[in-house]
């Protein structure tokens, strides 16, 4: 007799949506009993004057302190002054507001206030004998909840990936108990995104369903959660103009959410691995640049994730589509009618970026996960089909 052999552990996670979602953040920062809040956003956010006061009124009195230097791509200095506001304030909880950025930005900054410790010693990173070691951080970490502005899988996850600008390498950091306690979308904090920022972080998510859908090894769960996540991703994204809609947004939030959670328990797809050397150099956003290497990375995986990709062209193709080809084809309909650039070279790389960014590919620790591993000559052919 075969069984099916999974596991999957569910994670406690709360979500709270509509108007009067915020009333019920106020009431989490009660348990067990007040916490002293720091609030971690972008210097844009101050600018959104009804979005701030709605969130600073659910916090009340509970809040100790306002960072509110979030960069984008998060970089280390950013991190480690948001961590010393943490320490200096004695602050018991974080309230990340705005977009990946800050939710990364506020995850960190959780990570190294609670090991006191360096991010170069903390993070992933290959070791002498080319394995990747991922240390086991096990200090408490202060709860945090997610106020979005813009729809990311980073609600979900337990890590945070932040940029050192002085040598351009990417740290990761890794804690299951620095994850969110849960994530509150309000639509009017759903507002202050334009529409081109909430198309790319959707984008973004929906590359990571795909990514994570060629990946699961027939767990059922993470394919129901990332199956529904491509539905309802697409579906809005055909729905989203170039205004902020506060209904689409909030949907594409969710979507975000399930893709997040669902590629929490599959693996990875070289797509995301690409695209974390090759965002900081372009001049997109991640979710554009993850997006673009997607159809390539799917031609990459052709007779290997043929069964998954019949299942996404299934989802997302015309009627009777069911070949893995046809998945290509479906995802490059959507990044079309999205009205992104679909070369490397119209977002900003230069040929004589492609070695570099294998370099850095190659110690990224999504490269451990893909369900076809790519070697150095691997990563270059799918870079300068990109490019």
């Amino acid at each position: 007799m075969t069984v099916l052999t999974v596991r999957h552990a569910t994670p406690a996670f709360r979500t709270y949506s509509g108007e009067n979602a915020l009333d019920l953040l106020s009431k989490e920062l009660d348990r067990p009993s007040p916490h002293r809040v720091m609030l971690v956003c972008g210097a844009s956010m101050l600018a959104h004057d009804e979005a701030l006061r709605r969130v600073e009124s659910a916090i009340g009195d509970r809040l100790v302190a306002r960072f509110s230097e979030v960069r984008e791509h998060s970089p280390l200095p950013s991190v480690e002054k948001a961590r010393d506001v943490l320490i200096d304030t004695s602050a018991t909880a974080v309230v990340a507001l705005g977009g990946g950025s800050a939710v990364v930005t506020a995850r960190a900054a959780v990570i190294l206030a609670g090991e006191n410790g360096d991010a170069r010693d903390l993070c992933t990173r290959r070791a002498d004998d080319g394995r990747m070691i991922s240390p086991r951080l096990t200090a408490p970490k202060v709860p945090m909840w997610v106020v979005p502005s813009t729809p990311t899988t980073a609600y979900a996850k337990a890590g945070a990936a932040v940029r050192d600008p002085a040598t351009g390498e990417r740290l990761a950091l890794f804690d299951p108990k620095a994850r969110a306690a849960g994530v509150v979308f309000d639509p009017v904090v759903a507002l202050t995104a334009p529409a081109s920022l909430i198309r790319s972080s959707s984008l973004n998510a929906l590359a990571m369903a795909v990514d994570g859908m060629q990946s699961t090894g027939g767990d059922p769960l993470a394919e129901a959660l990332l199956s529904h996540a491509l539905t309802v991703l697409t579906t809005w994204l055909s729905r989203l103009g170039d205004r902020p809609d506060a209904e689409a947004a909030v949907q594409l939030m969710f979507g975000a959410l399930l893709a997040g959670q669902g590629s929490d328990h599959a693996g990875t797809g070289l797509a995301q691995a690409l695209s974390h050397a090759v965002g900081p150099r372009s001049t997109v956003g991640n979710g554009v640049v993850e997006a673009l290497l997607l159809p390539h990375t799917m031609r990459f995986n052709l007779g290997t994730t043929d069964e998954a990709l019949a299942r996404i062209a299934r989802l997302l193709g015309a009627p009777g589509a069911d070949a893995p080809a046809d998945a290509i084809a479906a995802v490059e309909d959507v990044l079309t009618s999205a009205r992104i650039p679909l070369r490397l070279r119209d977002v900003g790389i230069e040929q004589t970026d492609l070695p570099d960014i294998v370099d850095h590919t190659l110690h990224d620790w999504a490269l451990t996960a893909v369900p076809r591993p790519a070697d150095r000559d691997g990563l270059r052919s799918i870079l300068d089909q990109a490019w």
